[in-house]
């Protein structure tokens, strides 16, 4: 990939901290959500936010929406974010996304239900490998192992992020040798 796909969102599902605290590695994840944001804005991909049922839960964590000024934050009731008209719409129609990097919580319902819906409507799916979470790792496991052979591709950000700079020419390679350093 020697350019950004025009077409390409980073979502990120879920961050909200109601959520967060009841993950074994919430704040892993978080930090991991958090290069994920810094790292996509900085190759000028557009990004986007759910909230379950934000009302009662809820945002999303102030740390990681000031990352990103001005994205989308839709709040849904439907575990998929393809499973609510707007959302869909808004990323699939109104956007013309193809492919989705998708982060955040929690792997075996929301980041799964999400992805097999794009894949279902012929939407790339990337998941971040190390930008998810789950209460129940070995059940995130194997919904993983599931997405895989549905066709997801399960990725560290690092290593998708590289992929999208191509080359130490890049203009955002130095920027993200730092992040890289910055988040360990």
């Amino acid at each position: 990939m020697s350019t950004i796909p025009e077409n390409t969102l980073l979502l990120c599902v879920d961050m909200q901290p109601a959520f967060v605290r009841a993950m074994a590695e919430g704040e892993r994840v978080q930090k991991r959500c958090a290069f994920a944001l810094a790292a996509a804005i900085g190759l000028g991909l557009p990004v986007a936010f759910t909230e379950q049922v934000p009302q009662k839960l809820g945002g999303t964590a102030p740390e990681l929406l000031a990352l990103a000024p001005g994205a989308p934050v839709w709040g849904k009731t439907a575990f998929s974010a393809l499973g609510d008209d707007g959302i869909r719409d808004g990323l699939l129609r109104d956007r013309g996304i193809k492919h989705l990097l998708l982060c955040g919580l929690e792997t075996p319902v929301c980041v799964y239900q999400t992805a097999t819906a794009a894949l279902a409507a012929e939407v790339g799916v990337t998941i971040l490998t190390d930008a998810i979470g789950a209460r129940r790792p070995g059940d995130a496991q194997v919904c993983l192992e599931t997405l895989a052979r549905a066709g997801a591709h399960l990725l560290p950000a690092e290593t998708v992020f590289y992929a999208l700079l191509h080359d130490v020419s890049h203009p955002f390679f130095r920027a993200y040798t730092q992040l890289v350093k910055s988040h360990g």
